[in-house]
């Protein structure tokens, strides 16, 4: 099963789960109860605290559920925030892209001295709805997998340049797809 975030991430083979957290596992949720996949494979953009420059390709099977709080020792958790798939479901094959942990949360990031933080704690990316994904996925059984093609820094530009970069964005997941895949 290949899935997107849905709004203005839209793709011909993918499945909307809406955005965020909260939407993301619900909606997922109620996908993997009626089609019963054997994968999850998750499609989308995010931005970069640094690491990654817009359009670089990356995949992932692990997430964290991070908040800026955190980072300041203003709050603690007793959930699990980083976890990993269980399973992987293995879409890499023919490339050389990065695996990184993707940190995601329903707010964006927009200070670049706090993306040096999620850099120290070995974050690379954010993206609204991956962990859920993972943790949906997890729950089920399921081999999950992401790929993530970076539209802006976590920066004062952040939304700005999402927007601005997140067609080209759209193609590059596109032609992953088409070329890694059978869809």
């Amino acid at each position: 099963m290949i899935l997107c975030a849905g709004n203005n991430e839209h793709f011909d083979f993918a499945q909307p789960i809406g955005v965020g957290l909260i939407q993301s596992a619900i909606q997922l949720t109620r996908y993997i109860l009626e089609q019963k996949p054997s994968f999850v494979f998750f499609v989308g953009t995010a931005g970069s605290y640094g690491r990654y420059k817009p359009f670089d390709l990356v995949l992932s099977y692990s997430a964290a559920n991070v908040e800026l709080s955190l980072l300041q020792n203003q709050s603690y958790t007793p959930i699990q925030n980083t976890i990993h798939a269980k399973h992987h479901y293995n879409v890499s094959r023919g490339t050389n892209y990065p695996f990184e942990t993707v940190n995601s949360s329903n707010y964006i990031t927009t200070d670049f001295q706090v993306s040096h933080s999620f850099n120290e704690k070995n974050i690379a990316l954010e993206n609204m709805e991956f962990f859920s994904v993972i943790q949906v996925a997890n729950t089920f059984d399921l081999p999950c997998l992401g790929l993530f093609v970076v539209t802006n820094y976590c920066n004062e530009n952040a939304h700005r340049d999402f927007v601005s970069n997140q067609a080209k964005a759209k193609e590059l997941i596109t032609l992953h797809v088409e070329k890694n895949m059978k869809i």
